[in-house]
């Protein structure tokens, strides 16, 4: 199970981190709400091989039998592998732009309050709010949490639905 969630953890991770960082290179950093549910998607297309890896194990190492708690480990496992790829290659894209991304953010956050017509004390809360948000940012302790969190959620229901349906032997049988 451990090479399993090795390769296919891995090829997730990179495949995600890779669409993302190209997408927002090629945007200027700018995007917003449009970019975060094109990264959900890449995350859904990309974690999708978590059921390939639960089923491949199930077929190629059990006999084409895996009961609940198995696939959802396995899935977990993958999972985990590939937010740990993400990260990884999220604070490499961060250091190689000198960690320029939170303030190009920040900045688009205020400037979308500001073009929403909004007063000065919310402008001035907004405001307020991503200065804090950029000084924690700044945190590995505070940006490396917030990072797996991203992507391991999706993972996690994916791993579910996977055990779900892969624990059925009848499921996608091996050929």
């Amino acid at each position: 199970m451990l090479k399993i969630a090795l390769v296919y953890g891995a090829i997730s991770g990179v495949i995600v981190i890779s669409v993302m960082t190209a997408g927002i290179a090629m945007s200027g950093g700018e995007g917003g709400a449009s970019s975060q549910a094109f990264g959900y998607l890449i995350m859904l297309i990309a974690l999708s091989l978590i059921f390939v890896g639960v089923k491949r194990h199930r077929d190629r190492n059990l006999g084409g039998v895996i009961k609940f708690g198995g696939a959802f480990l396995t899935g977990v496992s993958i999972a985990a592998v590939a937010g740990l790829f993400y990260v990884a290659g999220w604070e490499a894209y961060l250091a190689s732009t000198d960690y320029a991304f939170i303030d190009q953010y920040t900045a688009g956050v205020i400037e979308a309050k500001r073009e929403s017509g909004a007063d000065a004390a919310a402008l001035a809360k907004v405001t307020a709010d991503m200065e804090t948000l950029t000084a924690r940012y700044a945190n590995p302790l505070f940006r490396i949490p917030i990072t797996f969190s991203e992507i391991f959620p999706v993972g996690l229901i994916i791993a579910l639905i996977s055990a779900l349906i892969l624990r059925n032997p009848k499921a996608f049988p091996a050929r």
